[in-house]
Parts: C-alpha cells; structure tokens; sequence
C-alpha cells in the first residue's frame, strides 16, 4: 500500500509541478529572450538524454566504429530531419539498431 501511495504522490507532485508553470506563465510576462530561449529546452533535454546512450555500450564510453548505437542514431537523426515525423523516426532507429547489431555482432 505505501508503494502506490509513493506513486500516487509522485505523480501528484510532478502534475503539480508542471501545471503551476502552464498557470505562471500564462499570468507573467516574460522576456522576449527567455521565451525564445525556452524553444532550446526540449531539444536540449532530448540531447543530454539520448547522446550518452549513442556513445556507451554496457555503461562504458565506446566510442568505436563498432558502436551499433552510434549507426542506429545517425539514420535516427537523417530520417526526422528529411521526414518531422517521430513515429518514422522511431521506428527507423529501432529497425537499424536490430540490423546493425547484427551486422557488426556486438549485443
């Protein structure tokens, strides 16, 4: 029971974070600077959490041309830019990763 009370509260605090900046921003005016440099946050965020997993392989820095992973998230990136479509993208980067993983042998 007080796993999903954790959970539960979780989710509130987190939903109540979010939501109390929706409203702040809604009723504070903000620099025209900050708000476009808030257009950065998500692409910034997205890097910092996908870029070590391209360049790692069992938590170790593997920076090789083995790198499957490296492979996978270069066709990833060609195909969200020609494409803007993350379903594609997604798809296109989990299929190379499966084929090159076989490819080069490294799991």
């Amino acid at each position: 029971m007080s796993l999903w009370l954790v959970i539960l509260l979780a989710g509130l605090l987190t939903f109540a974070t979010r939501f109390s900046f929706i409203i702040l921003l809604d009723h504070i005016k903000v620099p025209d600077w900050f708000q476009r440099g808030l257009r950065y946050v998500p692409v910034a965020v997205l890097s910092a959490i996908i870029l070590p997993e391209l360049a790692t392989h069992n938590a170790i820095l593997y920076l090789s041309l083995r790198n499957p992973q490296f492979y996978a998230g270069a066709l990833a990136v060609l195909v969200a830019w020609r494409t803007k479509n993350v379903l594609l993208t997604i798809l296109a980067g989990m299929i190379a990763l499966l084929v090159f993983q076989a490819v080069l042998g490294v799991h």
